[in-house]
């Protein structure tokens, strides 16, 4: 797909003057921006010219002859994987689709080997370009599975407008460096680029800041402005920290074609502790099921403090507000029952994970912290590994008149001879959460064995090992 060519696409005469009065404005959308900011899902808008009167009508799909507009958000694939830090973005963009609007995730093929300095103390590490090619796969499934499982689970009955996945690897590899800069590199000012916080902070900082990362800005709005003459793309939506970048693609497009485009940024979601949620910070709650299962991502909004549910149940969901009022006065009654943070869990799960994956979150949850039989019975291999991580995983067959001394010896669970012995003898043993004590005893099918052919064999408090048997 080849790059729009600047010459063609100029129309005002080149100043080089940033317009005057262009300012960041955290209050005054109206119409569809209302019902997101109420939520405290948009946090900045820019510039302020535009954003009280001519973005909101921009977007007003009631006002006669209206159309579609188109929204995008990036996403740079420097791991493999999608985490709750992105999720907010991705919600912003769920948000306009369900208004009519159509919305555009953007993967960053190429600016992932740059490395986005915002937010960074230091550098990040460099990939390789396969790395970052198998990453940018990765992460397309992500976003494609996410827009499925909120179109199937999700729907409102409105029109709502399309979900598109791109990559920018897709005109960037076809773009030659000397060609570009020539093209490109001529309507950025130094002076402007260097003022960014990002930029200043990196600059200030004992590592510094690399060319290739100084140049993530001007990548970043090439890729707003050739979304905005590829797909009339006006608004770019992204986190707080990247309020520099998206100005950045502001001023090029204006000087280059005199229209406005606008910017929506959401808020960042921390830790306990402050810190950015993310792989960098070593923190990320990942929303590939290889990485976190559905019932660790449950557990994660499970665990949320009290404080903290209100507002993660308006960021993080769909429910309308007055249900959420409604929850929170049944929570603030009974807190102890956690019923705000396990509708926040299930909200969450069933969007990333699916129904199945929230099924199966509850399932993990139930045969964990209830010790439900019936729960162990219906759960799958995969589902005992994940809920049972660092358990051993065995596959035995049995034989007539196999006991539990048996099992245990053959999963390697207990050491041979008396010490192994005494350890069932005096209860250091459990089969299905039921502790035995009878080493000779013989394993009972529907008991010592799950309807599904499954065994969950706990030694002392934390030592668990799953057996597979064979040739029921």
């Amino acid at each position: 797909m080849a790059a729009p060519t600047l010459s063609r696409l100029y129309r005002v005469p080149l100043s080089g003057v940033w317009p005057r009065g262009l300012r960041v404005v955290r209050t005054g959308a109206r119409g569809i921006l209302a019902a997101p900011r109420a939520r405290g899902l948009f946090k900045e808008f820019f510039p302020e010219s535009g954003t009280k009167t001519e973005l909101p009508e921009l977007l007003d799909r009631r006002r006669a002859g209206s159309s579609p507009q188109t929204v995008y958000c990036g996403f740079d694939p420097t791991g493999d994987s999608l985490h709750v830090g992105h999720l907010l973005t991705l919600l912003g963009l769920f948000h306009f689709q369900r208004a009519g609007h159509n919305v555009i995730a953007l993967v960053g093929g190429s600016t992932a080997l740059l490395g986005d300095p915002s937010g960074r103390s230091k550098g990040r590490q460099a990939l390789s370009a396969d790395c970052v090619q198998a990453n940018a796969r990765a992460l397309r499934q992500g976003l494609e599975s996410l827009a499925a499982n909120h179109a199937r689970l999700f729907a409102d009955g409105r029109p709502w407008g399309t979900f598109t996945v791109l990559d920018n690897a897709a005109w960037f590899r076809e773009q030659h460096l000397v060609d570009f800069l020539a093209s490109v590199g001529g309507h950025f000012r130094m002076g402007t680029l260097l003022s960014r916080l990002s930029v200043q902070s990196r600059l200030k900082s004992p590592e510094g800041m690399s060319l290739a990362e100084f140049f993530y800005q001007v990548l970043q709005a090439y890729d707003f402005y050739y979304l905005f003459q590829r797909y009339g793309c006006r608004v770019q939506l992204g986190g707080s920290d990247q309020l520099g970048n998206i100005m950045s693609g502001y001023e090029f497009i204006h000087k280059l074609t005199g229209e406005d485009v606008f910017g929506i940024t959401v808020p960042l979601i921390t830790s306990t502790t402050g810190a950015k949620l993310g792989k960098s910070a070593g923190n990320a709650v990942w929303l590939n099921r290889e990485k976190t299962s559905p019932f660790e991502l449950y557990q994660y909004f499970v665990r949320q403090q009290d404080d903290s549910v209100e507002r993660y149940l308006k960021l993080f969901t769909f429910l309308p507000l007055p249900e959420i009022d409604h929850i929170m006065q049944l929570h603030v009654k009974e807190p102890e029952k956690r019923g705000a943070q396990k509708r926040l869990a299930a909200e969450v799960t069933k969007l990333v994970h699916g129904q199945e994956g929230l099924d199966a979150a509850k399932r993990c949850t139930q045969a964990l912290y209830h010790s439900s039989i019936e729960a162990l019975e219906v759960m799958s291999d995969q589902e005992l590994k994940e809920l049972f991580k660092e358990a051993s995983f065995s596959e035995l067959v049995l034989d007539p008149g196999t006991s539990v001394i048996d099992t245990c010896r053959k999963a390697n669970a207990i050491p041979d001879g008396p010490r192994g012995y005494r350890m069932i003898t005096e209860g250091g043993v459990s089969i299905n959460h039921r502790q035995v004590t009878n080493p000779e005893s013989v394993l009972v099918i529907g008991q010592h064995i799950l309807k599904n052919g499954l065994s969950l064999l706990k030694i002392g408090k934390k030592n668990f090992y799953i057996i597979k048997w064979l040739q029921l």
